[in-house]
């Protein structure tokens, strides 16, 4: 059961990122990305990570793409016009994917032999005491680092706004 449900879901992220990227207008794009995080957080969830799946759904579907929208809206981007494609980029971008495909392929397995299978559920690392502890203890100098850049960027944005606000 678990593995149809990887399945399922790892097909609907795919299918979603393709969207993002061949859709043209942005909301659509950012609607279609909505369901590449649902999905992940799905994913989490069928390895164990709760709190992770959470933090994927509430932060990041939630937060990071509302923002998203919020942009675009303000941007008032419209759908993107297409423009008449190259000959040569139609004769060579299909196989050109399908080598690059093929190569990565070959040094992931090169890199990265195959050691054990994953068995879902058995990821004991995402629970909120595993992260809250790892954040506190190892993690302690980028936590730290990244929410003094945050603070930074909030306060730039305040400049900022604060100067058009004259």
């Amino acid at each position: 059961m678990d593995v149809i449900l990887f399945l399922v879901f790892a097909l609907f992220a795919v299918a979603c990122a393709i969207n993002v990227v061949v859709q043209t207008h942005p909301i659509a794009s950012a609607i279609s990305l909505i369901g590449v995080m649902a999905s992940l957080a799905v994913l989490y969830l069928l390895l164990g990570a709760e709190f992770i799946a959470a933090a994927q759904v509430i932060v990041y579907a939630g937060a990071i793409m509302v923002l998203f929208v919020f942009v675009i809206m303000l941007l008032n981007a419209g759908a993107e016009s297409k423009s008449g494609r190259s000959l040569v980029a139609q004769a060579l971008g299909v196989p050109s994917l399908v080598a690059l495909l093929g190569i990565l392929a070959f040094f992931v397995q090169r890199l990265f032999p195959r050691e054990s299978a994953t068995h879902f559920g058995g990821f004991t690392g995402g629970t909120a005491k595993a992260v809250g502890k790892a954040l506190f203890t190892t993690y302690l100098l980028p936590f730290e680092a990244t929410s003094i850049l945050i603070l930074i960027a909030i306060v730039g944005a305040i400049v900022l706004a604060y100067k058009e606000m004259d």
